[in-house]
């Protein structure tokens, strides 16, 4: 198997067959094969590399034999015949008309076809001259719309999603480790930092040789195109576009460069000022202090000694934003933060009874193997049609199928719930007496009012309904496609407060939404965080890890997120603001 070549992105290829397909107008059973083919993938629980390697496939329900023998080809060389010639067929370009929003497959067939648009600059000509406006199922509202579109991506352009690129890292990592040469690997940067978005990745090994190291790295799966290559860094170009550098240094400068080369730059420099008012210094080379006119370096072998030495209990990377951290490490009062293993359930979970790709017995086999407790099952509510929202019918249907789920299996409490959605005014999608039946419900927000709008008061309306939970994705953001709705976040939190009502931490890599920025305040008021990973299947149970990396950049602690309770104690909460409502 070749490293690196994940079910992720196996069904990516497929998915992009299909697409490609659809563009050259083939038969649309064909490009359902191959989509059938990228879900069964994704939804898998076991290592693909190891199902190719024991010729398994075709015990995968919806792979027939001539897609068994691509994706075999596929994970076995790193590269699809198939897929490359089907992808040298079109311009280059038109593969970034597919990333704008709202144009799919067909409209971008009709604006190859009819206006010869091949690439983004040739569509935003097209959009200026107003002739796009003119094709048949376009309208000037989508031109335009499309034109915001490539200017929001000229802003987004050379960054990536924390979500998007964990994985990739992390097989980097777990290749350089490999190496004998190699005595201590990291990330550093704003992957070690979990910031929500960030530029490229940077990684930091310590070694004895480092030139062969070096050469090692440049040359592992996945890199396209090496960038510079010299005796203390290597940077390349990944397949996809990012961006990856690797610093290699003895291990003897390894915690100083580890502490230099996560950041931030501002926790730096408050760091460097700090050693300097102690009579030191600090750099990426090490801590020293003045002796005989001479800087004498204060031997540390982690990163812990060097903030002991400067009089500071430890701070995770995640708090390394000079955000106060230095301070509470001073007075030794850095929090306990919370660890993705402290979660003992989750809510917010998808199944193929709205738009998931799972059924509900896989969703919950996949919980049990994960060692959750308990979760909850928040398929889409009504007016979300087109998520296939569930009708009171279907609600009562589900909630029997729990029921004598239940009754069948003990290793999961499963948990009836609904993402309902919040109407105009902030009225719920299903009245108080369907709410009252729910074991909790998500009140999100999927179709706000104008863009100018304060969406405050109508989320501060849902909160206020005594069966209303938790608060689902806040602001309604998607990172590097969607910018958040307008709303007073002060005011929210403050109004989750009185009401106690728990706010949703999304873990979904487009959401991480509510912004870690805010976690903290929100804690300090006493709000409940909650983490969810708005599943759509199986494997996006991995989102929880991603989540809780936010949540501990937000200060919380495991005493804040409401799902590190076991379900004895859950069971209790979850019931306490109807109790306070007088009901149940």
């Amino acid at each position: 198997m070749v490293r690196g070549m994940d079910k992720e992105h196996a069904a990516a290829v497929l998915e992009e067959i299909a697409v490609l397909l659809d563009l050259k107008g083939e038969n649309p059973f064909k490009s359902r094969a191959y989509r059938t083919g990228a879900r069964a993938l994704e939804s898998l629980s076991e290592d693909l590399g190891r199902i190719v390697a024991e010729a398994r496939l075709g015990s995968i329900p919806g792979l027939g034999e001539a897609l068994q023998a691509k994706i075999a080809e596929l994970v076995t060389t790193g590269r699809l015949e198939y897929h490359e010639k089907l992808r040298a067929s079109f311009p280059p370009g038109i593969f970034d008309l597919l990333q704008l929003p709202g144009l799919g497959p067909k409209k971008v067939k009709a604006l190859y076809e009819e206006l010869q648009v091949s690439d983004i600059p040739a569509l935003e000509k097209a959009c200026q001259d107003h002739r796009v406006a003119e094709l048949k199922g376009f309208g000037a509202k989508t031109e335009l719309n499309i034109l915001q579109s490539i200017d929001q991506r000229r802003r987004y352009t050379g960054q990536h999603r924390l979500g998007d690129v964990l994985g990739i890292a992390e097989g980097l990592l777990d290749a350089l480790r490999e190496h004998p040469a190699v005595i201590r690997v990291s990330a550093a940067g704003s992957l070690r930092r979990n910031k929500e978005v960030l530029h490229d990745l940077d990684l930091l090994a310590s070694t004895t040789d480092p030139v062969e190291v070096s050469r090692y790295f440049t040359h592992l799966p996945g890199v396209e195109s090496i960038i510079g290559q010299g005796e203390t860094k290597a940077s390349v170009l990944l397949v996809g576009g990012l961006q990856c550098d690797l610093r290699v240094v003895s291990d003897t400068v390894f915690p100083y460069a580890l502490h230099h080369f996560t950041g931030s730059k501002e926790h730096n420099v408050a760091m460097r000022q700090r050693a300097i008012s102690q009579g030191k210094k600090l750099s990426e080379w090490g801590l020293f202090r003045e002796a005989d006119g001479k800087e004498e370096l204060i031997p540390c072998v982690t990163e812990e000694e060097i903030f002991h030495d400067l009089g500071l209990s430890y701070i995770p990377p995640e708090l390394r934003e000079n955000l106060g951290e230095i301070e509470a490490a001073e007075k030794n009062e850095i929090p306990r933060l919370v660890e993705w293993t402290d979660l003992k359930g989750t809510f917010h979970c998808h199944t193929d009874a709205s738009d998931g790709r799972n059924t509900l017995r896989e969703m919950v086999a996949e919980a049990a193997e994960l060692g959750l407790g308990y979760l909850g099952i928040a398929d889409h509510s009504k007016s979300s049609f087109q998520a296939n929202g569930l009708s009171v019918e279907r609600v009562l249907a589900q909630r029997e199928e729990i029921a004598a789920l239940n009754r069948d299996q003990d290793d999961v409490k499963v948990l009836s719930g609904i993402e309902c959605d919040i109407l105009k005014e902030g009225r719920l999608d299903y009245d108080d007496a369907v709410l009252a039946g729910f074991d909790y419900v998500v009140a999100s927000l999927h179709v706000p009012g104008a863009k100018d709008e304060d969406m405050t008061p109508r989320l501060i309306k849902a909160m206020e309904n005594p069966h209303v939970t938790m608060l689902g994705h806040p602001t309604g953001r998607l990172l590097l496609k969607r910018e958040a709705y307008p709303v007073n976040l002060e005011k929210l939190i403050d109004a989750a407060a009185e009401t106690g009502t728990w706010i949703e931490l999304n873990a979904n890599p487009y959401r991480l939404d509510l912004d870690w920025r805010w976690w903290r305040r929100a804690r300090d008021k006493g709000v409940r965080c909650v983490i969810n990973p708005d599943a759509h299947s199986i494997g996006d149970f991995q989102y929880l890890r991603v989540g809780t990396g936010l949540a501990r950049k937000g200060w919380l602690r495991r005493e804040d997120v409401a799902n590190t309770l076991p379900w004895a104690e859950m069971e209790k909460l979850l019931g306490a603001k109807r109790r306070k409502h007088g009901i149940g």
